[in-house]
């Protein structure tokens, strides 16, 4: 069967894409919603480079969106002594257990202002899930969800798979990645029913001031959208920066705004699988429903962690965003330092994402890549350095760098991308 291609999105300055055509075998042995759905490219990269790894290259990764720190020991006591309790060997309730569920509520108070009760949170297998149950709960056929890009690759995939239409907002760095509320309107139409909303930003580090959140949040409630807020960065970020939430901001879209957030970037516990989205009763109901039928409960064991995570303090994350704003600093300089490569200093989160258009098209080895997905490849094989393209976030030309590795590492990769530009140059 043909590879899967990118699920149809509209921009409205131009054509929508065509829907995938499935060729081969006369009997379709992969359903067309399936077969329509990218693989994640950053698990992709991560996964290349760790094989690689494992048959004896020294690759460095940037591709991870993970802390490279581990998670905090008290909460692992929490896991380990969960195991042994028999009452974690049951099914719970399909929802989350109801103290974590009231710790959820007491944690958004507490970190962001926000006032919910226990019964609008809902506990999820990841943050992937609380947004894929998100769209589900929201979006019929036909349904247009605003989708600013650079935008992390999972968003388009789980607006198509609800059945909604996701149409890509193009941002650049002249406006820091941000998007406003003109833009908004432009690309806006009568279907529209959704914004996702995002800060700090996976890609691209952006940060959006409270003043901004209130003008985009205003045009929402103006026209009726939902919005859905991800905060999963929220305690990542630099320089004064400061992280808000919009139903915070602007109360009048609490009634039609989703927040999904969790344990992993915060409490450096990605492999656990603990993510949450908080809204109006109603959607919370509804998407508790369909978890119901397709998960049940998240593992016990990992919510009795996320339990003692959001129930304890913040000096783990406090320790993990001192090394992240050094090491941000740092890639933010050697980037910069290659000739024809410029990169925003990021002030959330822990990525970079540099142009590369100025790389685009030298002579490496023989390869001339017209890309960054072709860009990749050759310094993958070339240079042993794994990146993250920027047509995975709809930004061709760009590339994410995750600063989430050793201060070691993190030199010894740009600069041997720098040492391979500058052979090209020669």
């Amino acid at each position: 069967m043909a590879d899967a291609q990118p699920v149809e999105s509209i921009s409205r300055s131009g054509a929508a894409g065509p829907a995938p055509a499935i060729v081969g075998d006369p009997v379709r042995r992969v359903s067309r919603r399936a077969a329509s759905v990218s693989p994640s490219a950053t698990l992709a990269i991560d996964a290349k480079a760790k094989a690689l790894k494992a048959s004896g290259a020294d690759v460095i990764g940037f591709g991870a969106g993970e802390p490279d720190f581990p998670t905090p020991v008290a909460i692992v006591e929490a896991a380990a002594a969960a195991c042994r309790d028999e009452q974690n060997h049951r099914y719970t309730p399909t929802g989350g257990l109801p103290e974590l569920r009231q710790a959820i509520a007491a944690k958004t108070r507490r970190d962001s202002g926000l006032e919910v009760a226990a019964s609008q949170v809902l506990v999820t297998n990841g943050g992937k899930h609380a947004i894929a149950n998100a769209f589900a709960a929201l979006l019929d056929p036909g349904d247009e969800a605003l989708l600013p890009a650079p935008y992390w690759t999972t968003y388009p995939e789980s607006i198509a798979l609800a059945g909604g239409t996701p149409v890509v907002v193009p941002t650049g760095a002249e406006s820091g990645f941000k998007v406003t509320p003109e833009k908004l309107e432009a690309h806006a139409s009568e279907r529209t029913k959704l914004l996702v909303f995002v800060s700090p930003s996976n890609p691209t580090g952006a940060v959006y001031s409270r003043s901004e959140i209130a003008e985009i949040g205003a045009l929402a409630v103006e026209r009726g959208w939902w919005v859905l807020t991800d905060e999963i960065y929220e305690h990542l970020v630099y320089d004064g920066a400061e992280q808000h939430s919009m139903p915070v901001v602007v109360p009048e879209v609490a009634d039609r705004c989703v927040v999904v957030n969790g344990v992993a970037k915060t409490y450096a516990m990605t492999g656990w699988r603990v993510g949450w989205m908080i809204g109006p009763a109603d959607v919370v109901e509804a998407a508790t429903n369909l978890q119901s039928h397709e998960t049940s409960n998240v593992s016990n064991v990992s919510q009795r962690a996320a339990l003692a995570a959001v129930g304890g303090g913040l000096e783990a994350v406090a320790e993990m965003r001192a090394a992240f704003d050094r090491r941000r600093r740092r890639i933010h300089q050697l980037l910069n330092a290659i000739p024809g490569v410029t990169c925003l200093l990021p002030e959330g989160a822990f990525y970079a994402f540099p142009s590369f258009h100025g790389l685009l098209g030298l002579d490496y080895g023989g390869h001339r890549p017209s890309t960054t997905l072709e860009l990749a490849e050759v310094v993958l094989e070339q240079a042993e350095v794994a990146f993250v393209p920027g047509e995975a976030f709809g930004a061709p030309g760009y590339a994410r760098f995750s600063y989430a590795l050793s201060d070691e590492d993190l030199v010894t990769g740009v600069t041997r991308i720098a040492d391979l530009v500058g052979r090209a140059r020669r």
